[in-house]
């Protein structure tokens, strides 16, 4: 965690072997994310014609200028009919027989739950069920505030980035550095990939071998009591 730093240079000389990031990928898969749904894809940037084309795209930041690899990003909540799907089939491999009463709650689960999450209309009308089922169901017991396309775009989002981090924990523990970006044009990276309109970039990790000049200064961080509240 301490070796881990958001290095801005990295050293031209010293090239990443493809087991790094192959590595950190296969890890970055492992991370945890929301209901299993693994609504993410990894694009990896490794030829140098390709790593080039990148540069401007990322606003020419030195991150970018001197990587050896960068590592794509991209939210898909626009699959999760895909991937409920896929999940509820890996339930399915599992029953023998009769499904017991777990088996049945996953498949219910991936059935009729997602759906009612992740589906949208252009009328708003799953958002208006979504929110009135919170709002009666959590009248008198906790319960899952689900609402518009917004907070799943979120929760995406959110599984994503742990995927970003684990990917960065892991090439830390090969010896390497990266830098996550967030300062690109997302319309020109989504075109050079060829993503469709319902994919969004979550970050653009670029990779390599760190250097002195990359490290813009001491890891400052807030008191601790600022920010961790023991109840």
């Amino acid at each position: 965690m301490n070796f881990r730093r958001s290095n801005r240079k990295f050293d031209p000389a010293i090239e990443v072997p493809d087991h790094v990031i192959e590595n950190s990928l296969d890890r970055a898969i492992l991370s945890p994310n929301s209901s299993n749904m693994q609504l993410w894809e990894f694009y990896w940037i490794r030829s140098k014609s390709e790593l080039e084309r990148m540069v401007p795209l990322c606003l020419n930041q030195q991150a970018a200028k001197t990587a050896k690899a960068m590592v794509v990003f991209v939210t898909r909540k626009d699959k999760w009919k895909e991937r409920a799907k896929w999940n509820y089939d890996r339930f399915n491999d599992l029953v023998k027989g009769s499904p017991d009463k777990g088996q049945k709650k996953g498949l219910y689960y991936y059935k009729w739950i997602m759906p009612l999450i992740y589906a949208n209309d252009p009328f708003g009308f799953m958002t208006f069920l979504r929110r009135s089922i919170s709002f009666f169901q959590g009248l008198n017991k906790p319960f899952y505030r689900a609402g518009g396309s917004a907070n799943i775009r979120i929760t995406v989002h959110k599984s994503c980035a742990l995927a970003a981090q684990t990917f960065m924990l892991s090439v830390a523990a090969e010896g390497f550095h990266t830098c996550p970006m967030e300062g690109f044009d997302e319309k020109r990276v989504k075109r050079a990939l060829n993503l469709p309109r319902g994919a969004e970039i979550n970050m653009i990790v670029s990779v390599g071998m760190g250097t002195e000049d990359g490290i813009w200064g001491p890891r400052y961080r807030v008191p601790k009591e600022d920010v961790v509240f023991v109840r």
